[in-house]
């Protein structure tokens, strides 16, 4: 079992009081951008320092997706059901193709190579919005290097020209990221910080009115990183001890905690109530009453 920390009335139909947390695969390095797969039922994410893409299925188990995958990070699939990738080595956005030959979409922003492409998602209209810290510039989690670019911002890459565009440019380190319901709104959290950020999204994508959204509080291990919004708009967001989750005015509702230190998590199974969890050396999987936004649009 895992504990739930309720912190509003409001939380109690989300999730059950007590929840089994169960392990599914353990002996990773450093797991990260889960995503799954609505048609094959599979999971795809990443292991970024051992460079290897992972694919877990209920009755094959874990299988090798990619090695070596350039230190990815976060996945997302496009309009047309093409796993895209943020790889920290290349500092490239990378696409698979179907018949799986690999395309950089993203590499340089007016000459100039990204820090580290992070965190992936996906529009209704094929725009593809990712993040762009340094991580991935760090001997840690990435190659060792200076970075071209003076700040880490947040980008577009439009559905029809390809050309990418840098939406916001303040942030000390952004990382994961998630639209509403409606794509009305981009939520964006800044790592170091401990805090979500919310924007309006306009006309090609641009983000306006920016403001805190919510704060993830807390000493134990764990930080910002991962995002997914369920079916009722509430936003679920790593942080210290596990997966914190907001309401749609940004109150905290509850938080799960994990068994190791959390960076992302994916909605998943036929019915998306079941939370797939990266978490340092293992994948762990949960449920939870109230489906997730599914990551995958027409076309997979």
């Amino acid at each position: 079992m895992t504990t739930i920390d309720f912190l509003d009335a409001r939380a109690r139909h989300l999730v059950e009081n007590e929840v089994a947390i169960e392990q599914v695969a353990t002996g990773f390095l450093f797991t990260e951008g889960p995503v799954w797969h609505d048609r094959d039922h599979v999971l795809v994410f990443s292991d970024i320092q051992g460079s290897t893409m992972y694919r877990w299925h209920a009755g094959a188990g874990i299988t090798t997706f990619r090695k070596p995958s350039n230190m990815a990070n976060g996945n997302a699939w496009d309009i047309e059901g093409r796993l895209l990738t943020c790889e920290h080595a290349t500092s490239c956005v990378t696409r698979t193709e179907r018949d799986g030959r690999i395309t950089v979409i993203a590499s340089h922003y007016q000459g100039k190579q990204f820090n580290s492409p992070n965190d992936i998602v996906v529009k209704g209209d094929g725009a593809i919005f990712f993040t762009d810290p340094d991580f991935g510039r760090r001997a840690a989690f990435g190659v060792l290097r200076d970075p071209e670019l003076p700040f880490r911002g947040v980008y577009r890459i439009d559905p029809v020209t390809g050309e990418t565009s840098l939406l916001v440019d303040d942030f000390e380190q952004p990382n994961g990221l998630c639209f509403s319901r409606d794509e009305a709104l981009l939520y964006v959290n800044d790592t170091p910080r401990k805090h979500i950020r919310v924007f309006k999204v306009g006309e090609r994508g641009a983000l306006s009115d920016g403001r805190i959204f919510a704060e993830t509080p807390g000493a134990e291990p764990g930080l910002p990183d991962g995002m997914k919004m369920d079916t009722e708009g509430n936003v679920y967001c790593t942080g210290p001890g596990g997966i914190h989750v907001f309401a749609p005015d940004g109150s905290p509702l509850f938080r799960i905690r994990t068994p190791e230190k959390t960076a992302n998590f994916a909605f998943g199974d036929a019915d998306y109530r079941t939370l797939y969890v990266t978490a340092c050396t293992s994948l762990y999987r949960l449920r939870v009453v109230i489906p997730g936004e599914p990551q995958m649009r027409a076309g997979g």
